[in-house]
């Protein structure tokens, strides 16, 4: 018998206690010291209560009964995955009416316009004729795809009036400057969801994602969310966050609680990290790593602890844990590229997801004016999950991670099936310290 290679033990912050979890037996314990460093250094405990207790668990196992465990999850996982819910992203233009300071897709120069209308008949034409069957979903991209031109209007018109005539919900990201002015359009499909993107109070907000002539967006933007929420959609708020604008993470927490957003249950939120993707930014030195973000943001709340009603940061499993008492399924990939999600765009291209639609040489198939893909690039994309990925093979944190993301790793190093590795026990260790106690099974 030996320790489970898929065993994640790492310090509470801020505890002398430990966190020992298994995503693979579904088993998480905290541990005093005298019990998780003999366990750190490698050690089982003599044969007895202790060791059949973490035999019981899974922490401590035959490894041929783990490996065929693990083959059994692949499967299921594998299984789960084909019959998935598939999101199609449709990008009617790159062009927007923002100068955001941190956006990648400024290198996307505006092509020449296609017909639009015939466009987009062909795109659903190829959804109806390729995901026949599956489970499935539009969002609206860009770009801005809620601009105020009379084209822009007919694109979504005609994906409105797409997506209800085949039952399909739509969903939109948008800046949201001219969201108010759309709703009635939109009331109109069967929204999923909006997102939003608020970087903080209007004067941290302002000075990041302003118009193209530098004013400000946050007054019309906000406005535009409660709108939203008083005609029934569900609103999803997204923050993008990098070392200059964390602080007020906390004051758009204050906001958005004195608005009366963070009551209304149709009102989600989520973080981005702002993150070199395609080119260099230009202040590199406001970037964080995944971790520096969340070890920040964890002592933000311990000042601010309204940020919590905003945003409940999720530190790997940790939120999971705590509020379901359960670890969730392992992830045997976490990146949905050609499987369960794909990005179409209006020159007729077809990439494998949102991190590279857009950006030359990733597409990897056509929907117009002929239909095309590149089944070795496909099969690059569907392949990749940790057991493809060579790195992933010996690391005990990659059912928690799923190999990060495929168009990160591939950005960073040239090849799909390489690990966009994620600080997983430190971010367990942060978020057990954040979220308290729980009690499993």
């Amino acid at each position: 018998m030996e320790l489970s290679r898929h065993n994640i033990l790492t310090p509470v912050h801020g505890s002398p206690q430990w966190l020992l979890a298994n995503l693979l037996s579904g088993q998480a314990d905290l541990l005093d010291p005298e019990v998780a460093e003999p366990l750190a250094r490698g050690e089982l405990p003599p044969a007895g209560a202790a060791l059949d207790e973490l035999a019981q668990k899974g922490y401590a196992v035959e490894p041929a009964a783990e490996q065929k465990a693990f083959r059994q999850a692949y499967l299921e996982f594998v299984r789960n995955r084909e019959s998935d819910e598939i999101q199609l992203f449709y990008v009617p233009t790159y062009a927007c009416n923002f100068a955001c300071s941190y956006c990648f897709q400024d290198e996307y120069a505006p092509r020449p316009g296609q017909d639009g209308a015939q466009v987009l008949q062909a795109f659903f034409a190829y959804i109806d004729s390729h995901f026949a069957g599956r489970r499935k979903y539009v969002t609206l991209f860009g770009g801005e795809p809620l601009l105020p031109s009379h084209a822009a209007r007919a694109v979504v018109e005609q994906l409105v009036a797409g997506t209800r005539a085949r039952g399909l919900d739509l969903a939109v990201v948008t800046n949201g400057y001219h969201l108010t002015d759309y709703i009635p359009l939109l009331q109109q499909a069967r929204i999923r969801a909006i997102q939003v993107t608020l970087d903080g109070p209007a004067a941290v907000h302002d000075a990041r994602r302003m118009l193209r002539g530098g004013a400000g967006t946050f007054a019309q933007v906000a406005q535009g969310v409660t709108a939203a929420l008083q005609a029934g959609m569900a609103v999803n708020l997204r923050a993008v966050l990098d070392r200059s604008n964390l602080e007020a993470f906390a004051d758009l927490a204050r906001y958005a609680i004195d608005a009366g957003w963070t009551g209304n249950p149709l009102f989600k939120t989520q973080i981005g990290r702002n993150y070199e993707l395609h080119h260099c930014q230009s202040e590199r030195a406001q970037l964080y790593t995944r971790l520096q973000l969340f070890q920040d943001l964890y002592e933000l709340i311990q000042r601010r602890p309204e940020v919590l009603e905003l945003h409940k940061p999720a530190y790997s499993v940790a939120k999971f844990l705590f509020e379901r008492g359960e670890l969730p399924a392992p992830l045997f990939d976490s990146c949905p590229a050609c499987k369960s999600e794909w990005a179409f765009d209006y020159t007729g291209a077809i990439y494998p997801c949102t991190a590279n639609v857009g950006k030359t040489g990733e597409a990897v198939g056509r929907f117009w004016p002929q239909t095309e893909l590149s089944e070795p690039d496909v099969a690059a994309w569907h392949a990749r999950d940790v057991l493809e990925i060579e790195a992933c093979g010996s690391c005990n944190l990659r059912l928690a991670c799923g190999g990060g993301c495929g168009a990160v790793a591939k950005n960073q190093t040239g090849q799909i099936a390489a690990p966009d590795c994620r600080p997983v026990a430190e971010l367990l260790g942060l978020g057990t310290a954040l979220y308290g106690e729980f009690d499993v099974g």
